[in-house]
């Protein structure tokens, strides 16, 4: 299936709607648009498998780049907007990208941009880029002679380093309307279809908002599309366009349960019968709470874009195994030694490899691509899980977060999923920083829901509140405030920003040391 399809067949369907303002593309006008995307690309002289960038805003017309660039048979990259200059012309410069759209918005970081590809802006003018809008009239609505699926080339946010390029084959069938196999799961295994009626809260240049509202095109359904997430303006949408399909990340329901009741209770989302949630492990009391406001309609899933691999779990089955990311549906799961190589049984953690056909790579980064993999051709994400003796998957953590004090490995998961709970928390980080004896000590970094409350009073009660269910190595040797923590639009947190002040400080604060003979 494809838009296309749906443009012949119900060309006035809206396709898209702006969630603030109720602006709405049809299909029909998804379809033109598109086409007309494609054919600027090939007047352009871009051709299968060259590579165009888009840094935007959510605006309903990042639709007509993604479906123009996949029927012209291109890899399009989506970049966040909350990158610096230098990961983005990093981003420009490895992906290879021959042209680059930018919204208006974003005119103070795209005029620093150095690397020198040809460029247009959306909505507006930004010295030195052509107005896309000019560019893209002048082409006609009918298809290229050439049409040929294309795929997505994304990038990671660039939490540990430089970002990483997710690059897969492109489809092996070329018709633009070949159905792929998250197609297959939306309909399958989510009930998703053309009477659905789907919000979309997050950054579309992150992977799951962008594939799932595009699998939504897909199908026919309807994408109710937020410019920003707002917690009570969510669920205002849910009640006003009746939405009954929504994906979602854990940061996003601590930020909706914490409004005061009468909000919650203020709007009707009994419309709701599928919400999709991933990016992150949910702390138990967290989906807990969501499924008893909402019903039994979470759906949670746990995968990367590199697309190695899928779990999955219903609401029924996570009440009966709280804290599992469920089983596989793509691919099979194994848990494995420090050694890549040995395999663990039930209930030990380990690496959580993937054995799947889905081949990806590292684009540029033939050593990072190498060391996500092991003998067997299983690849990891990185994360550290156990399996119980049904096959369900649970998380500890990224491996990268550990933390190690005394020769003890803590996991900073655990940690923060307990004191998020805390009622005066509204956001929390857990990080190791530089310990003299025992190597590391846990830091939390705490966001108060009112930075009044950011007293060395409120440090004693959440180190008594941490000591109601943590053990006494995991309880935090230090508590620090912050008003909002570095955490991207889409819920993923700059953990390592956090981590590196402190390893910083440390580190000039022993050059002083050398210096003065101290």
């Amino acid at each position: 299936m494809h838009p296309s399809v749906h443009a012949r067949s119900t060309p006035d369907k809206p396709a898209i709607i702006v969630a603030e303002t109720g602006e709405a593309i049809s299909y029909g006008e998804l379809d033109a648009a598109s086409n007309r995307v494609a054919q600027l690309f090939r007047a352009h002289g871009l051709g299968h498998e060259d590579v165009v960038a888009f840094m935007l805003d959510n605006t309903p017309h990042y639709y007509g780049l993604t479906w123009g660039a996949q029927r012209a048979g291109l890899r399009y990259v989506c970049i966040s907007s909350r990158l610096t200059q230098d990961e983005t012309d990093y981003i420009l410069d490895n992906s290879g990208a021959r042209i680059l759209i930018v919204s208006v918005s974003l005119a103070d970081a795209a005029e620093r941009l150095t690397t020198r590809i040809e460029r247009f802006a959306m909505g507006g003018d930004i010295a030195g880029y052509a107005r896309w809008e000019d560019a893209v009239a002048a082409m006609p609505a009918t298809p290229v002679a050439d049409e040929r699926a294309g795929v997505d080339m994304l990038y990671s946010s660039g939490t540990t380093g430089r970002p990483k390029g997710v690059r897969v084959p492109l489809p092996e069938d070329p018709a633009i309307d070949a159905v792929n196999s998250l197609v297959m799961l939306a309909s399958a295994v989510f009930q998703i279809n053309a009477d659905s009626i789907y919000l979309s809260p997050a950054p579309l240049y992150h992977a799951a908002p962008l594939r799932w509202s595009m699998t939504i095109h897909r199908l026919g359904g309807t994408v109710v599309l937020m410019k920003k997430f707002d917690p009570e303006a969510a669920l205002a949408h849910i009640e006003r366009y009746r939405v009954n399909a929504s994906q979602w990340v854990p940061t996003h329901f601590v930020r909706m349960l914490k409004l005061p009741d009468a909000v919650r209770t203020r709007y009707d989302t009994s419309s709701l019968k599928v919400a999709i949630h991933a990016a992150a492990p949910c702390p138990v009391p967290v989906k807990q709470a969501m499924i008893d406001w909402w019903g039994p309609v979470l759906f949670e899933y746990y995968a990367g874009s590199e697309g190695n691999g899928m779990t999955f779990i219903s609401s029924p089955d996570w009440l009966t195994h709280k804290g599992s990311v469920g089983r596989p549906i793509l691919g099979t799961v194994h848990i494995m030694g420090e050694d890549g190589e040995s395999e663990l049984g039930p209930n030990a953690e380990g690496a959580v490899f993937f054995e799947s056909e889905n081949i990806f790579e590292y684009h540029g980064d033939s050593e990072k691509t190498a060391s996500s993999r092991n003998s067997k051709g299983w690849s990891t994400l990185g994360d550290v899980g156990k399996l119980d003796e049904e096959g369900f998957l649970y998380l500890t953590d990224r491996k990268s977060f550990m933390i190690i004090s005394g020769g003890v490995n803590i996991y900073p998961q655990e940690i923060e999923n307990h004191l998020i709970t805390h009622p005066k928390v509204a956001d929390v980080a857990v990080v190791g920083g530089p310990h003299d004896e025992m190597g590391e000590e846990v830091i939390a970094v705490i966001q108060p829901a009112d930075m009044a409350d950011a007293t060395p009073a409120f440090r004693d009660e959440l180190i008594a509140y941490a000591r109601e269910k943590l053990s006494g190595v995991k309880i935090p040797r230090r508590i620090d405030f912050l008003e909002a923590l570095p955490r991207h639009d889409t819920g993923k947190l700059y953990k390592r920003l956090l981590r590196d002040q402190y390893w910083e400080k440390a580190d000039a604060k022993a050059a002083t040391k050398v210096g003065t003979g101290a």
